[in-house]
């Protein structure tokens, strides 16, 4: 009896054994890719011009990474991601902007696409800016990440912003002020702000896009921006109810509010370049 259970073990151990062995077989491997070649049709410099914002600027191009399996070229969908950060920032700043295609291997920016993509990175219009561009490659599920060469490019972006900021298109926008409004302050919702609050709750334009204020803060409340007083119908509302600190907002007559981020004092920061905000506090 014992020699026939050792036997059956023996056995089973040795079934295992192959189906283990045809497991490891079967196991498909990535054996990697190849960089992706990155071409443009130009390296600059460019001089992006807002009356020309549908017309092509520049044609990017990059090669198949071809990835490899042990059981042959890859079939799977390939993410190509186009990267544009400043010249010398090795491709890891915070304002680094990313576009992402699937399948493609070429694209055309319009002037008006790059110009956003420079927007979004706060480069100043009217100055001949050198940034850098390449392409990272991955399977659809975001694995094997593979990087192109990097092209340099001279351009100058025109200006644009992501929310229109205060003022009017007629005067360049020179003639833009704005308020803070609600019951995250002593004032309330007043509209117009009564003395003293006219003056402590207006902000410091640093230029046509960027506006600044110190503002004493209650425990609780909301609060809105406003570009002229007694008016509600071109104010700035937050786009997410509970991101006291930063977010991203925009021009419209609705809600939510800006949420108060507690007692106190906090530098307010408004980025109309950008279409963000955000709050430190003092």
């Amino acid at each position: 009896m014992k020699k026939i259970i050792s036997s059956l073990f023996v056995l089973s151990a040795f079934a295992l054994i192959l189906v283990s062995c045809k497991k490891e077989e079967n196991q498909i491997i990535i054996e990697g890719g190849t960089p992706p070649a990155f071409t443009a049709s130009t390296a600059g410099p460019l001089l992006l011009i807002k009356d020309n914002a549908a017309d092509p600027a520049i044609t990017l191009s990059w090669t198949n990474p071809n990835y490899m399996f042990n059981t042959g070229v890859s079939s799977q969908d390939v993410n190509y991601v186009l990267q544009v950060d400043t010249e010398g920032s090795n491709f890891s700043s915070a304002l680094m902007q990313e576009s992402v295609f699937t399948n493609d291997l070429t694209t055309t920016l319009t002037h008006k696409d790059l110009n956003t993509i420079l927007t979004r990175m706060e480069l100043s219009s009217g100055v001949e800016h050198n940034v850098e561009m390449r392409v990272k490659t991955t399977l659809a599920n975001g694995s094997v990440p593979l990087y192109s060469n990097s092209l340099s490019l001279k351009v100058t972006p025109y200006l644009d912003f992501v929310v229109e900021p205060p003022g009017t298109f007629a005067n360049n926008y020179d003639d833009g002020e704005l308020w803070a409004v609600g019951d995250a302050f002593a004032s309330g919702w007043s509209n117009p702000l009564p003395s003293p609050y006219d003056v402590d709750q207006k902000f410091t334009r640093i230029d046509i896009l960027h506006y600044e204020a110190v503002l004493n803060f209650n425990a609780t409340g909301g609060y809105k921006l406003i570009q002229q007083q007694g008016v509600w119908g071109t104010q700035y509302h937050a786009l997410a109810p509970n991101l006291a600190l930063s977010g991203s907002f925009e021009k419209r007559d609705s809600d939510p509010q800006f949420p108060s981020p507690g007692p106190g004092l906090y530098k307010v920061e408004v980025n109309f370049q950008t279409g963000k905000y955000k709050l430190t506090p003092q």
